[in-house]
């Protein structure tokens, strides 16, 4: 059933100019300077420090580094994280 869909997501967004964070169940991040980062679609919360953050996703992991990391907003599937970004990674998983 997974490798069906799979196949099909691809399809539904091509086709059917669906958004492809939506269907395929993508991050969505949207930086602003080195000060903000929103994260859309995230499966939760695996590592949290004034230096680091690391979310789950579908595909593995989203890694930012810095410092003074304040969560000014936390929901089941949003993030904002304020603070000095220095990095922005993704991890497989």
């Amino acid at each position: 059933m997974k490798k069906l869909q799979q196949r099909i997501r691809p399809w539904l967004v091509k086709y059917l100019a669906l958004p492809s964070d939506v269907v395929m169940e993508l991050p969505r991040m949207t930086i602003i300077g080195q000060l903000h980062v929103y994260i859309e679609n995230h499966k939760g919360l695996s590592v949290f420090t004034d230096t680091e953050l690391r979310l789950k996703t579908t595909n593995g992991y989203i890694q930012i580094k810095g410092s003074s990391f304040v969560l000014k907003m936390m929901l089941p599937e949003e993030i904002l994280l304020e603070g000095k970004i220095s990095e922005v990674k993704f991890i497989p998983g």
